[in-house]
């Protein structure tokens, strides 16, 4: 089956989260579309609204892939779940690997392992020997090895959730084309420009995911709402009860 990208990124989102943010699973509407839209591990990067990801989830949900878990015990926010695992038979390093492909684009397999280490589970399995299986799927694959790139040393995978792939979908970031990734380019001259993203920028932004699962961890442990957070302007919100 073919979805759109947006059905695409809704399901990854929720395959990453679970195993990530595990205290805070399964997802609120609003936590889910934060984890769509994040700027960080990210490509593209979108900036989704309520009604896109509703769409998106009641579209995955008709076809299997996604549950609605009703609240109880005096909640009143529907959270949503995935169940890619039971409705395509995939283990959980495979979810993990396709999970990464659909929402970081194309890569190799060493950029997969360096990517996945916080998603894959025990390490039984190789990321090559993942890759390899979500290609040899019958009756079809869920991932390609695409051809490789004029001046690229490694050929790079993508997923086939949304159909044919393409390598017009490789972040710019990571591209083997010297000019957007100077890093692969030979040795620079000391007048050379860069373009690359400076080591603190990635040390903070991976501070600031850090500082989310945390919160998200103390909200879920208070019994906090992150919508009644953002319903009420910020103000501060009691857990049920007090």
């Amino acid at each position: 089956m073919a979805l759109s990208s947006e059905e695409a990124r809704v399901l990854a989102s929720l395959i990453e989260k679970s195993a990530t943010v595990p205290d805070s699973y399964p997802l609120s509407l609003n936590a889910l579309r934060l984890a769509c839209n994040q700027s960080t591990n990210r490509h593209p990067v979108v900036a989704y609204e309520d009604r896109t990801v509703e769409a998106a989830l009641m579209a995955l949900k008709s076809i299997g892939l996604v549950r609605f878990v009703h609240p109880s015990h005096g909640g009143r926010t529907i959270r949503y779940r995935h169940v890619a695992d039971e409705r395509w038979h995939l283990d959980h390093d495979e979810l993990a690997v396709l999970a990464i492909l659909v929402l970081r684009g194309p890569q190799t397999a060493g950029e997969l392992r360096t990517r996945s280490g916080r998603l894959l589970g025990d390490g039984n399995h190789t990321v090559e020997e993942v890759l390899d299986a979500l290609a040899a799927r019958s009756p079809e694959p869920f991932a390609v090895l695409l051809p490789h790139a004029t001046g690229e040393r490694d050929a790079r995978w993508a997923h086939l959730l949304c159909g044919e792939a393409t390598d017009l979908d490789i972040d710019p970031a990571v591209a083997p084309d010297h000019e957007t990734a100077p890093e692969r380019a030979p040795a620079r001259t000391a007048t050379s420009s860069t373009t690359s993203t400076p080591p603190w920028a990635v040390d903070l932004a991976d501070e600031v995911e850090s500082l989310r699962r945390r919160l998200d961890r103390l909200e879920h442990l208070l019994g906090i709402d992150p919508e009644d957070l953002e319903r009420m302007g910020g103000q501060a919100v009691h857990p049920s009860g007090d």
